[in-house]
């Protein structure tokens, strides 16, 4: 494991030290991901990142700000949250970095930290989402949209009641929750993910 630039206060160092131990962590349930090493930042991943004009830090700069030991800079930014999984970045790059992959270690590692962006709530979905699925083993899109405007924007629940409304009267947005038969599947592959070491 490479060991991150030193620092003259002693407990950026602690702090910088205690996540890329726990980033490298991350990164050895990756197959392949020690090539992140490899990267020779040619920008095949952000050229070929469909959402790239939307992050404030390309998937490219990611792995030369990793690289350079600024993970919490990393952590901090809206681009670990906005990767659309498409894997067109771990598909195109010619040094076999799971780009995608590390991309989500990164997020493992946010929600592990508590380490997220300013103003950009994104993370309380990805976290309502899961506890979503959990419940029901799928999505209930109503009960999801109130608990993450309550959580982030009070005030936005009153301002999106027009758009919900709509939503329900063309039949969009299920009043009830329905909980899929064999439930305890899901949660056995949720658990079992949680064990493994995801968030």
């Amino acid at each position: 494991m490479p060991a991150p630039p030193a620092k003259t206060d002693p407990r950026a160092i602690r702090r910088e030290v205690d996540l890329w131990t726990a980033f490298w962590d991350q990164v050895n349930y990756i197959p392949d991901g020690h090539k992140l090493k490899g990267c020779i930042q040619c920008g095949t991943c952000t050229g070929s990142c469909p959402v790239s004009y939307a992050m404030d830090i390309t998937p490219r700069e990611v792995v030369a700000l990793f690289r350079a030991g600024h993970l919490e800079e990393i952590l901090n930014s809206r681009t670990i949250w906005l990767c659309a999984s498409c894997y067109s970045c771990t598909v195109r790059c010619p040094s076999g970095i799971r780009v995608t992959d590390t991309l989500y270690a990164l997020k493992r590692l946010a929600i592990e930290k508590n380490i997220y962006p300013k103003n950009f709530p994104v993370y309380a979905l990805s976290k309502l989402f899961i506890e979503n699925i959990y419940k029901y083993g799928r999505n209930f899109e109503t009960g999801l949209g109130a608990r993450y405007l309550l959580k982030t924007s009070p005030g936005g629940l009153f301002k999106s009641a027009g758009f919900g409304m709509k939503m329900f009267s063309k039949g969009r947005l299920p009043v009830k929750p329905e909980r899929i038969k064999r439930i305890h599947e899901v949660r056995a592959i949720i658990d079992k993910a949680k064990q493994l070491g995801g968030a």
